[in-house]
């Protein structure tokens, strides 16, 4: 019986689990290490917010001059601030079509819709940022009109050209930047400044990331 008790002893002793103290200590140093990670995570995802809207953008700008390309017709690409989404509409229809509508992050998260307060035009090419006004031309999303919305809008033609309403090449500078409010044009940093620029003459697309001083391509 004594024998027992001895050999069985140590096992026990290794089963007492961690004492109230150890525990205490564990947490503590947890939460140490969340404080520090917690603004350094937030302000990734906001970087990520503006990586992933731009790139949104310069897919479905490819995919309108791909589809004007193929069926040989005229797609028109808007910006919709009414709607919060990209819109690729078909005007090879009469009336013209929606095919296709993303969703845009809200604009209390990403501004689009106005240039970064103290944030110059990427020079060279040096467009004008691209102007947002009512749409008075209008499309049908299924049978329903649309009409009045808020947009930039650029027409992705056949031969590869980008034009506005009038059929004038259209070269434009769109920006993409986390705003202190979803009013205000200040950015809340300026290294999370990007802008896409669109070369009418060709639809060729280009991708800037400024880093609080410069542009670099991205």
């Amino acid at each position: 019986m004594i024998q027992q008790l001895t050999i069985d002893s140590p096992r026990r002793n290794s089963e007492r689990g961690f004492s109230v103290i150890e525990i205490l200590i564990v947490v503590a140093i947890i939460t140490i290490m969340s404080a520090v990670a917690i603004p350094y995570v937030y302000s990734y995802r906001k970087l990520y917010k503006s990586e992933e809207q731009s790139l949104k953008v310069i897919d479905l700008m490819r995919e309108a001059n791909q589809m004007a390309l193929n069926r040989r017709r005229t797609i028109r690409l808007e910006l919709d601030m009414t709607r919060n989404a990209i819109l690729l509409i078909d005007e090879g229809s009469v009336p013209a079509k929606l095919v296709k509508a993303i969703p845009l992050e809200q604009p209390g998260t990403l501004r689009m819709d106005v240039a970064p307060a103290g944030i110059t035009i990427p020079d060279p090419p040096k467009y004008d940022t691209a102007v947002f006004a009512n749409d008075a031309i209008g499309h049908m999303d299924g049978d329903t009109p649309v009409i009045n919305n808020r947009v930039w809008a650029a027409k992705f033609k056949s031969d590869g050209s980008v034009t506005n309403a009038t059929g004038t090449p259209i070269s434009a500078t769109i920006f993409v930047f986390p705003a202190t409010s979803s009013t205000s044009d200040t950015p809340t940093d300026t290294r999370q400044v990007r802008a896409v620029t669109i070369y009418g003459g060709s639809g060729a697309v280009r991708y800037w990331k400024f880093n609080g001083t410069t542009y670099a391509a991205g």
